[in-house]
This record gives structure tokens, sequence and C-alpha cells, in this order.
């Protein structure tokens, strides 16, 4: 039988970064497999190493992550001023989880969460889920334009 665990993470995710912990703070190589996970479900985050994501998590406010018994099924970040802007980061559903409530789970629990619940303005960016953005009262903006630098 397959257990669900939505595990709130304190912030930098201390456990998960340095040891692995996933579900009851139990040992799972747990950074290893949120790699695959990225890496299996975001185009975007294929060749993410270990390194850049302990220095993601570490810089990171709020960390959500959903596991079946000792795999990790879903995930996200965000990080804010608590006041006056937050952004979310790298919301994943495994696709053999998707449509099981899982990625509003992790966004309710994010938007509730003493360092976003008060922020006045939250943003994210999404190449192909504004539908399943909409559903959660997110709106497309045309006032404002998206620009980027890469290093």
């Amino acid at each position: 039988m397959k257990t669900i665990f939505l595990v709130k993470h304190s912030k930098g995710a201390l456990g998960l970064r340095l040891f692995g912990l996933g579900p009851n703070l139990k040992p799972t190589k747990g950074l290893v497999k949120l790699q695959q996970l990225l890496h299996r479900n975001a185009f975007w985050a294929k060749g993410r190493t270990i390194n850049d994501l302990r220095k993601c998590l570490a810089n990171s406010d709020v960390i959500i992550s959903i596991w079946s018994n000792n795999e990790p099924v879903g995930f996200g970040r965000a990080l804010s001023d608590g006041i006056y802007r937050g952004v979310l980061w790298d919301i994943v559903i495994d696709q053999n989880h998707q449509g099981k409530g899982y990625g509003k789970m992790i966004v309710k629990n994010i938007l509730e969460s003493k360092q976003i619940k008060n922020t006045k303005k939250i943003y994210l960016m999404t190449t192909s889920k504004k539908l399943f953005y909409s559903q959660i009262d997110f709106k497309e903006v045309s006032s404002q334009s998206l620009l980027i630098r890469e290093i």
C-alpha cells in the first residue's frame, strides 16, 4: 500500500539538502531523487547538479514536497520578501501522478505559508500550465513584460 506524505520543509530544507532526508526525517537519498524527479518531468530542469540544487534549496523561503513512500512525486518552492513580492518556482508533479490534486496541494501550502500568505503579489512563470494555474486564481498579465538576463 502506498502512503502519500506532504512535507513542509524548513526554510532552506536543511534535512533534504544536507542529509537527503525524506518523509519522517528518514534518509532516502532525497536530494538525488529530487534531481531525478526534476530531470524526468521538467525540460527546463534537466542538467541541474546536486550542488546547484543544494544552493537553490538553501536560498528558498518555502519548500514543499510530496512523497509516495520514499519517492518524491511532487515538488515546489517559493521566494518572498514577505510583504510586497513573492515568486513560485519549480512546481513539478511526476507525470505518473498528475491529475491527483498534488499540484494544487503544493501551491496551496506554499500560498498559505507564513512567508508568503500576506504577500501582495505572487508571480510565477509557466510554459504550458496556464490552465492549471488559472484554476488557483492566477491570471495572465498583459500589462507587464517578462525580461530575462542569462549568464
